[in-house]
């Protein structure tokens, strides 16, 4: 986050914080000198007529009939005060207010990235996004924007963010921009109905385009000079005087930086990098409560962090565990009460990292199986394993995890003997959490027979006599949810899938059936705010785009900037976190449509 702007550039300070503090700095400069040269969006006011609605404040111009009745005084006691006032511009007036024209107000930005713009004119783009999206927010306006070459229907992005900047910045095309390319944001836009704020970003051709009369435009041109490094910028608002802008452009490297990733932090070059340096984010995987996210990195760490309640808030500090060299981590948790803890294993055993709650207190631990077949399996490409904790009214701590074979292992409580015994308690689990302060898992449905069970069952951990909730499904695999209210008393949002397409929500009012569209691979199931059902989150078969399915037409609720690896709901707050094959991290609100968290490997050398 921009946490050391200068006074200048606090106006953009929002939208600036998508950026690192050295790229904001390059960028600043630029925003403020296109923000004056673009002017302000003035609220609608007398000249453009409405029916009056009384007066709205004072004004230093105006006409004698609405001079106020105090400056009248000085015609009184001061006639010569009275025309020096007037002379200089110092009389007090009433401002009269103008009923408005119903509807919301918008600004529209349509970005030209043909073969005129790639490169260097990109960057004046950017910072202009930032000038207009600021210039909108400040009187209440909406904010649309989008590459004039694209389709509308796919590339129509609302609000600045990452995301949105990301995809801009890999939607590039060999077509110039053409009359075609504008009907069709027109006619999906709706452009037609006035008063509207419309700017066309791009080369001068821009201005020939049938239909772009009365639209503002910005041109932006590079100085055929071997040796400059610069852009012109040539401000053309449709009811003002054109301004031209010279804007010096950051050394080529961060030049390049704003080009490809301008979220991308800069790393000192480094010659040579060691195993403990590197921190690429291999994997991930939400707590057993849903409330924080477990990063596995490529040196054998483990971060628990806690997810940012908004994409402006501070990300604390995470707590951190590294396995010592010679140890493999097995499975993480997090608890409220007690932090974080990392199974490794260690030698003919297994050691946890952290303390486990006894009656007595914090102990430490150290665990074995019975035999290799009563091992935790690592499968290759599964998540990793999580551990769900408990503990019961006498202070003891009981502990859970799910291996990569779907199996569900119990750790014994710490013994004062020595290592404690790691048992394999359940077969064909396909997901386990903690729900209102309860473990559960599902239990997928078993080969058919006597005393076999044919769908899915709910079982609840740690109560002496073992309780189980059918679940009228027929495949197994399940997904924990987040839910404000109207979720099964026992699992609180629960997806579980019925057939090759068909997922069965079980809700307090009765069971939801979704059909997910083929080769789209469900990642999670959240309840979004009402009117909008329950529904689920799924990773459509280009591995980039997010959809939510549900009882409506699929929504987009985001696309990722490379192929999606790795992605995962979270049942304790709406919050989706999603890993690319470039390391690329995310942590996107389900809620407000937005990045809350985002980690892209640096650059080393």
């Amino acid at each position: 986050m921009t946490t050391a702007l200068p006074p200048a550039l606090r106006p953009w300070a929002t939208q600036l914080s998508l950026f690192p503090e050295d790229l904001a700095r390059h960028l600043g400069p630029h925003v403020a000198r296109l923000s004056a040269a673009v002017g302000t969006l003035r609220p609608r006011g007398e000249a453009e007529g409405g029916e009056p609605q009384g007066y709205d404040g004072l004004s230093r111009r105006g006409p004698f009939e609405r001079l106020l009745v105090s400056e009248w005084l000085w015609a009184l006691e001061a006639p010569e005060e009275l025309v020096r006032r007037a002379a200089f511009g110092e009389l007090s007036f009433l401002k009269p207010a103008f009923h408005q024209p119903q509807g919301a107000r918008r600004t529209v930005v349509l970005l030209d990235v043909g073969p005129d713009q790639l490169g260097l004119p990109r960057i004046a783009h950017l910072a202009l996004l930032v000038v207009l999206a600021r210039r909108a927010e400040a009187v209440g306006a909406a904010f649309t924007w989008g590459a004039l070459q694209t389709e509308p229907a796919h590339a129509t992005h609302t609000g600045l963010g990452g995301t949105s900047l990301l995809a801009w910045l890999e939607a590039r095309s060999t077509v110039p921009a053409s009359s075609r390319h504008l009907a069709a944001w027109r006619e999906a836009l709706d452009l037609s109905r006035a008063p509207e704020d419309v700017w066309l970003v791009g080369s001068s051709r821009l201005g020939r385009l049938e239909g772009s009369e009365e639209m503002s435009r910005v041109e932006v041109s590079e100085p055929m000079e071997p040796s400059a490094h610069r852009l012109t910028v040539d401000v053309r608002p449709a009811a003002r005087v054109p301004r031209s802008v010279v804007l010096e452009l950051p050394p080529p490297a961060d030049c390049v930086r704003l080009l490809r990733n301008p979220f991308a932090s800069r790393q000192a070059a480094s010659t040579v990098q060691s195993r403990d340096s590197d921190r690429r984010i291999v994997k991930f995987s939400f707590s057993g409560d849903g409330r924080r996210v477990l990063l596995f990195s490529a040196n054998g760490a483990v971060e628990a962090m806690a997810v940012p309640h908004s994409p402006r808030a501070t990300v604390p500090k995470p707590r951190r565990i590294h396995v010592h060299a010679g140890q493999q981590v097995i499975a993480a948790g997090w608890r409220s009460s007690g932090g974080l803890l990392v199974l490794a294993s260690h030698r003919d055993g297994y050691v946890m990292h952290g303390q486990v709650h006894t009656p007595k207190g914090l102990r430490k631990a150290r665990y074995h199986a019975a035999d290799d077949s009563q091992q935790p399996a690592l499968a290759r490409g599964a998540l990793p394993l999580s551990l769900v904790s408990w503990v019961d009214p006498r202070g003891q701590e009981h502990l859970w995890l799910k291996d990569g074979k779907d199996r569900l292992f119990s750790l014994a409580p710490p013994s004062t003997a020595g290592t404690s015994a790691l048992s394999l308690e359940e077969v064909g689990v396909s997901a386990m959490a903690e729900v209102r302060s309860r473990p559960l898992c599902v239990l997928r449905p078993q080969s058919m027979g006597a005393g076999r069970a044919i769908i899915s069952r709910l079982k609840v951990l740690g109560e002496e006599l073992a309780r189980f909730v059918p679940l009228n499904a027929r495949h197994g695999d399940a997904h924990f949810g987040y839910a404000p209210s109207g979720a099964h008393p026992d699992a609180g949002l629960l997806a579980v899938r019925d057939s090759e397409l068909d997922w069965r929500l079980f809700l307090d009012t009765g069971v939801s059936v979704i059909t997910v569209p083929e080769k789209h691979r469900v990642v999670g199931v959240v309840q979004p705010p009402a009117p909008s059902p329950p529904g689920l989150v799924a990773l459509a078969s280009d591995q980039r785009t997010f959809y939510f399915l549900s009882g409506q037409p699929p929504r987009l609720l985001a696309v990722a900037t490379n192929r999606v690896v790795q992605a995962a709901a979270s049942h304790g707050q709406p919050v989706l976190g999603w890993l690319t094959r470039a390391g690329e991290f995310v942590l996107w609100d389900l809620m407000e449509q937005a990045v809350l968290y985002r980690s892209v490997p640096e650059a080393t050398s």
